[in-house]
């Protein structure tokens, strides 16, 4: 029984957001984003992905592998490269977000 609570408080605690970021300084960050996402993640253009309401994990997969150039695309690899870990998890927390 005592590793059954061990294996159930394990998946609990790795199902949680290890990303944890700040939605309120996402936004702020977001600015750039908005160009070609559309300011509410909402992409006025068809060619560029709605971000709005995409799943946290998701959003900060995609960026960190722009940025380590094992997802290839020449505009998102510039503008991630100067993203930090924080930047990273606090604009998937806004993306997120909303809806």
């Amino acid at each position: 029984m005592n590793k059954l609570m061990i294996a159930v408080a394990t998946t609990a605690l790795l199902s949680t957001s290890a990303f944890a970021g700040d939605a309120a300084a996402g936004k702020s960050k977001a600015a750039t984003c908005a160009a070609c996402h559309g300011a509410d993640g909402i992409a006025a253009i068809p060619m560029y992905p709605n971000l709005a309401g995409q799943k946290e994990a998701y959003l900060v997969k995609q960026l960190k592998d722009f940025k380590a150039g094992t997802r290839k695309d020449p505009v998102m690899a510039g503008m991630a490269a100067p993203l930090s870990d924080t930047d990273i998890a606090d604009l998937a927390a806004y993306y997120s977000s909303l809806k």
